[in-house]
């Protein structure tokens, strides 16, 4: 059960699980299925499982189930790799957070559920929910790099794109918490067309100025990422790890913005707006990986 050889597909499962997790906390938010318990938690209208089971009710408790299996699969996921390749330097620290942010995680959405917290705390959900996905995701992908099949612990990353790569790390951040805020303030068709709504362009209220600056820290993280993304290409072009790693950030910030805006002209297609989470969550985790790799470097520069 604790064996090394299961670790591959133990990080894997959980890397998948906690994706589900972010998608299913989108999905809650977006349904408006956060009441759809009530105001009771952990049970459900004050049963463990009720009658009556409109659709709201069905997708909360399917969130509320499957981060309890996240937090199973976590901890058994740590155990393991803290057993066998705790000698890494990352292992422990990243089991400790995965842990850490994941309790952090659900006792904020409980403490929502039972006390309708603003949305300004609820917007940190998600930011915290994304910190515990990307200690698993990294985690996995140090798993993965035992077999030495990638030079990333061999990596040197120079000054400048460490830079580049903190100030993205800030922006990205930003926008998660300005979009989470969108979501919670209901304001995702607030300020009207996209990209701007020429014929009234000033915001007249609180969701209006939301979205605004959601959009605009949207396009300071595109541009700063493409920049990045340029700076990694051109001085890394030989290094397999820099080069997939960034372009895979530039792919997924296109991604995003294009989802983004297709969100707004759907009407907040919900399928639209899944891929919206789901490309935030990837771009953030890649990041996460890209700040490792800089405090490797870092401390053998040390």
């Amino acid at each position: 059960m604790f064996n090394k050889r299961n670790l591959k597909w133990l990080s894997v499962t959980a890397t998948l699980i906690m994706v589900w997790v972010q998608l299913g906390g989108a999905l809650v938010t977006k349904t408006g299925s956060a009441n759809g318990c009530g105001s009771d938690w952990p049970l459900c209208h004050g049963a463990l499982l009720p009658q009556n089971l409109p659709i709201q009710t069905i997708i909360e408790l399917s969130h509320r189930a499957v981060s309890g299996l996240s937090l199973i699969v976590v901890i058994w996921l740590t155990i393991v790799a803290w057993k066998h390749i705790g000698y890494i330097k990352e292992v422990k620290p990243l089991s400790l957070i995965c842990i850490a942010f994941l309790l952090l995680q659900a006792l904020i959405g409980a403490a929502a559920v039972m006390w309708q917290q603003n949305a300004y705390i609820l917007a940190l959900h998600f930011g915290i929910s994304l910190v515990s996905f990307s200690s698993v995701f990294v985690l996995t992908l140090i798993i993965f790099e035992v077999d030495r099949k990638y030079e990333a612990d061999e990596l040197f990353i120079r000054k400048p794109l460490r830079i580049y790569t903190w100030i993205m790390a800030a922006i990205v951040y930003l926008t998660i918490y300005t979009g989470a805020l969108v979501r919670h303030k209901k304001a995702s068709l607030a300020y009207g067309d996209w990209p701007l709504p020429f014929q009234d362009i000033i915001p007249h209220n609180s969701q209006d100025w939301v979205n605004f600056t959601h959009r605009g820290m949207a396009l300071i993280a595109f541009i700063w990422i493409m920049l990045t993304f340029i700076h990694a290409i051109n001085h890394y072009k030989h290094n397999r790890t820099i080069r997939y790693g960034y372009t895979a950030s530039f792919i997924l910030v296109i991604l995003q913005v294009t989802t983004g805006a297709l969100s707004i002209i759907t009407h907040v297609n919900l399928f639209i707006a899944l891929l919206h989470a789901l490309f935030i969550t990837l771009l953030f985790g890649l990041i996460t990986y890209f700040i490792v790799l800089m405090l490797r470097t870092i401390r053998s520069a040390k």
